[in-house]
């Protein structure tokens, strides 16, 4: 049982996503949306993080409601057994965003003073490392003023971006406003396999996750406008030159080393977190360094800069991953974790999986992770009635 004292306040649950959502890869995400010019853009931003933030604070409640960590909780829909796939695929995701946001940050990093990017990938891995080593509760004061650095920074880029005019569209071929919705709403989704890793923690866990999905929502809101007005503006999607022209030299830099930083410490210690429940006998802050050397080294070593297909990836497995789990908590107050493996629940997901893969072909105009989740509860719901009306049947053969 965790006593008080070490349980987080909401004022750092705030900071926490404050500090994930300001990122160079939310920003670099929303120069993608330039095709779309300035207005449909800002709908499909506004529109996806409305419903991607929604579904964030559904997954979090569930922490805060049972006090377990997310991967503790996709168990109680899935079994003991069947949360491993989950925890597994958890800790995959986090490491390859581990590796794309170093990779981001160096390239940013080395393009913004002409050096390599292979020595700032070197030091941004030692820095996460550094974030890991002292831990949620022991960041304390250096968290308070890396973000303070990191909100006035970025309302200097802000104010310097609105004051340009806009017309240098970027060009980079043709988006439709469904795939643009998912890239809004797939952002929050990937943040669904941890946020109960902080709400299970806090004090105050239900308006933890409340004040969490706000602040990432608005926060990745604001990231996501600076990258399309950029593109608009400047025709730039290099971040490095989106803080030259914006006037900022090292305090680009800062933002780069900052943001990338406290972002990418949440994806390394949930991996932690998921690696524990995986085995129970690894040490959390070990498999978060673990995951963060191999991330550094991905960095280093592999082309990480295109992550749209990974977005929709990890849209398509977690969005009816957590469409199952809200049917189960909410809908049909299920517990499923007495058993070792949930096949049922398992293939009501691959359902939803699959589905969501053919509505990206189709391009609907409301996207695929809404239709998908929707059709996922509905077969749930469906297949606790069918198992509920047949108990009288074999109670009656008994």
């Amino acid at each position: 049982m965790t006593d008080t004292a070490s349980k987080t306040s909401l004022w750092e649950n705030g900071l926490l996503w404050f500090g994930a959502a300001l990122s160079i890869a939310e920003i670099q995400t929303g120069t993608f949306m330039a095709p779309l010019g300035f207005e449909k853009g800002m709908t499909a931003i506004v529109l996806g993080h409305l419903i991607g933030c929604g579904l964030l604070f559904g997954a979090g409640l569930i922490g805060a409601r049972t006090g377990r960590r997310a991967m503790e909780t996709v168990k109680m829909s899935f079994g003991s057994k069947g949360g491993h796939f989950f925890a597994l695929l958890n800790i995959l995701q986090l490491l390859g965003w581990t590796g794309i946001m170093i990779y981001e940050g160096a390239l940013a990093a080395g393009s913004l003073f002409g050096t390599g990017e292979k020595l700032w990938c070197l030091l941004l891995g030692g820095l996460i490392m550094c974030w890991i080593a002292l831990g949620l509760k022991r960041l304390g004061r250096l968290n308070v003023i890396a973000m303070g650095t990191l909100l006035l920074l970025t309302l200097f880029l802000s104010s310097a971006l609105w004051g340009e005019q806009g017309g240098a569209l970027l060009s980079g071929g043709e988006l439709s406003f469904s795939l643009a919705l998912e890239l809004s709403i797939a952002m929050p989704l990937s943040w669904l396999p941890l946020i109960s890793d902080y709400t299970s923690t806090a004090r105050e866990p239900a308006r933890a996750a409340a004040l969490s999905a706000v602040t990432y929502g608005a926060v990745s809101c604001w990231m996501y406008a600076i990258g399309l007005w950029s593109a608009l503006t400047w025709g730039e999607s290099d971040i490095a030159q989106i803080m030259l022209k914006a006037g900022l030299g090292i305090g680009g830099l800062l933002i780069i080393l900052l943001s990338t930083v406290t972002t990418t410490f949440l994806d390394a210690h949930s991996a932690g977190v998921s690696g524990q429940a995986l085995l129970s006998g690894l040490n959390e802050k070990y498999v978060a360094l673990a995951v963060t050397c191999l991330g550094t080294a991905g960095a280093l070593f592999l082309p990480l800069l295109n992550f749209t297909e990974f977005l929709y990836f990890i849209g398509s497995v977690f969005a009816p991953m957590l469409a199952v789990q809200l049917a189960d908590c909410f809908v049909l107050g299920k517990v499923r974790e007495a058993g070792a493996f949930a096949g049922h629940n398992f293939l009501l997901w691959l359902a939803g999986f699959v589905l969501y893969r053919l509505l990206m072909q189709a391009d609907l105009p409301v996207g695929s992770t809404i239709p998908a989740m929707v059709f996922t509860v509905l077969l749930c719901a469906a297949r606790e009635f069918l198992r509920r009306k047949s108990e009288p049947v074999r109670a009656e053969v008994h």
